[in-house]
């Protein structure tokens, strides 16, 4: 009889948690959690969308409240990480976007310029999710492309942009993120790539001197190498080493730093100010053929979390002098947009519109 009754509990507690997942799943406007994910930092936020296709408003409306950032090495993963934010609100959520620095082929994830990886299975287990979309940060950030407002960007090249062509994404923050938006007959498809790996190239003497150096204590040289927080230092390390001083690979702030005090007319800083010279022509030589590789006439945009932060030393014409530095295409690449997304929530949105769109729901 004893068992008889402990059946009838099992039974009648497995009724009430179904139920409460139906009460969640059925629920028209459940709180979304998303995630940006970067090598150093993790921003969640929560997004209120319904979950009935028929009510989902279009990605420009989705807004994203409660932001907050995380030091990555202050948490053992994402999903703790989630746990901290989410317990910090006494928020449930069924639903999350996960977007991540890194590439997402399996279960599996590893991100790439750190020590954090996860399983989406038990991701997705530990949050206790009904739905669970994981997709790289650049992906996500292609995602946003439609909800950009014009306070959102930045425009460094008007152009003409071709309403039906694809639209190329770049931006150097701890790595070098690469994606794209193509455009399709019901919507839009967003690349996912690892673009910013691929070899870098000189034009210049000055240019082949430092690639040469670097592979000299690197061996092969990525875009990523020199385009993204630690790639900065290195150039600026590398310049210094070939001026015959001992190198001191600082951080990508202490160079901005070292060259804002520079323009500004503080101390002089020959090897920080050449080193963002040179950051800068290699981003718009790199971003120059990503847009001819896609055909990307409907727009160039610059996202990642460095260059918002050297606004004072990033030259828009100095990009640009490289960006269309490519001999008969040079006409071509002058009718393509280039805009700066200075929009801080741009990939959270991205990432809530990736997930309004999937229809699936990850293992």
């Amino acid at each position: 009889m004893a068992r008889s009754w402990h059946t009838i509990a099992v039974v009648i507690d497995t009724m009430i948690e179904e139920e409460d997942g139906a009460a969640r799943r059925e629920h028209p406007c459940s709180p979304s959690l998303v995630a940006d994910i970067g090598g150093t930092y993790a921003r969640f936020g929560l997004v209120q969308a319904p979950r009935d296709p028929r009510e989902r408003r279009p990605c420009d409306s989705l807004v994203v409240h409660e932001v907050e950032r995380f030091v990555c090495a202050e948490h053992a993963g994402p999903v703790q990480a989630a746990q901290a934010y989410l317990g910090s609100r006494n928020a449930t959520v069924c639903h999350a976007a996960i977007a991540v620095a890194g590439p997402v082929l399996g279960d599996r994830v590893a991100l790439t310029n750190s020590s954090w990886s996860f399983s989406r299975r038990h991701l997705r287990q530990a949050l206790s999710l009904d739905q669970l979309v994981v997709l790289n940060d650049f992906t996500a950030l292609a995602h946003a492309l439609p909800a950009l407002e014009a306070s959102g960007i930045q425009t460094f090249q008007t152009g003409q942009p071709a309403p039906t062509a694809p639209r190329a994404v770049i931006g150097p923050g701890t790595g070098l993120g690469v994606s794209a938006l193509l455009p399709r007959a019901n919507g839009a498809r967003a690349l996912s790539t690892e673009g910013g790996h691929r070899d870098l190239a000189a034009t210049n003497d000055r240019e082949w001197e430092v690639i040469r150096a670097l592979s000299a204590s690197r061996g092969r040289v990525s875009a990523e190498t020199v385009l993204s927080g630690a790639g900065l230092g290195r150039i600026e390390a590398t310049v210094r080493q070939l001026a015959g001083e001992r190198p001191r690979e600082l951080h990508a702030r202490d160079v901005v730093a070292a060259a804002r005090r520079a323009v500004e007319g503080g101390a002089p800083a020959p090897y920080a100010c050449e080193a963002v010279h040179l950051f800068t022509g290699w981003l718009g030589a790199v971003a120059g053929d990503l847009v001819l590789t896609l055909g990307a006439c409907g727009g160039l945009y610059l996202g990642g979390g460095m260059l918002p932060k050297m606004a004072e030393v990033f030259d828009p014409q100095r990009f640009l002098e490289r960006f269309l530095a490519k001999g008969r295409f040079q006409g071509y690449l002058q009718q393509v947009p280039v805009h700066l997304i200075t929009d801080p929530n741009a990939s959270l949105r991205g990432a809530a519109s990736a997930l309004l769109a999937s229809d699936e729901s990850s293992p």
